[in-house]
């Protein structure tokens, strides 16, 4: 196959796979991180402790990350039919990525939310801030630079499983790779497909270390929190307690 022959096909796919991973990606991003959230806020200790939803929503997250995606491609094909009217191509391809990609991303929010400094949290609560306000005031915009990191690990995961959906009829490169690489021999266009993903994921990578490193010096400087009209700093909660 020559080179004016494959442009088409190279194109066509790149644009399937990132149509793929951008709206998986959102929709992991859109539900995995209220469920982060209530993971951290749930767990012991915690503001909103509750062993039994801890407990319960931890088993249904790592009951999601125990499949391997080509099985749960197979049996959400009824579910995926019924959300999205096909099972196969693209837009089929978007609903099992994105549930894979849900608990996922989800325990990575709250790893993130858990390294959050302990100390502007208390700082945050002993000026009043209620457990919502905490949440978005504080432990979201702290925790930034690494969901930011969690987005771009969860994006590059997607786009390994996008060339699995691909070799079993979800379109893209992997389709590509699939079908003209694999099946019809033609290996230039099976290396030039490895190449284009390996070209993807390094310009994710790069992108998403730059913005963490932002992020983080911006977060470098000492931090403080706006609860009602008073800006809280983390040294707060110790000279709370000299004063007790």
């Amino acid at each position: 196959m020559s080179w004016n022959d494959m442009q088409p096909l190279l194109y066509d796919n790149a644009l399937d796979t990132l149509f793929m991973v951008w709206w998986s990606t959102f929709y992991a991003v859109l539900v995995g991180i209220p469920v982060g959230v209530l993971l951290h806020l749930t767990d012991r200790g915690a503001m909103l402790q509750n062993v039994v939803v801890n407990k319960v929503l931890g088993a249904i997250v790592n009951i999601g990350r125990s499949f391997p995606f080509l099985i749960l491609i197979v049996v959400l094909i009824p579910f995926t039919r019924l959300v999205v009217g096909v099972s196969i191509g693209p837009t089929g391809a978007v609903v099992p990525l994105a549930i894979a990609a849900i608990p996922f991303f989800a325990r990575l929010v709250e790893a993130a939310l858990r390294e959050v400094d302990h100390g502007l949290v208390e700082a945050a609560q002993a000026m009043g801030g209620g457990t919502w306000t905490i949440v978005f005031k504080v432990l979201l915009p702290q925790a930034l630079p690494a969901l930011v990191a969690a987005v771009t690990t969860t994006v590059i995961t997607l786009i390994g499983y996008s060339a699995i959906a691909g070799a079993v009829g979800g379109g893209g490169l992997g389709n590509l790779a699939y079908t003209y690489g694999y099946q019809q021999y033609e290996t230039s266009l099976m290396i030039t497909t490895v190449v284009e993903l390996i070209v993807l994921v390094t310009l994710v990578q790069v992108l998403g270390d730059l913005i963490v490193r932002r992020l983080a010096r911006r977060g470098g400087r000492a931090a403080t929190v706006r609860v009602g009209l008073r800006r809280v700093r983390a040294e707060e909660p110790a000279a709370v307690t000299e004063a007790a």
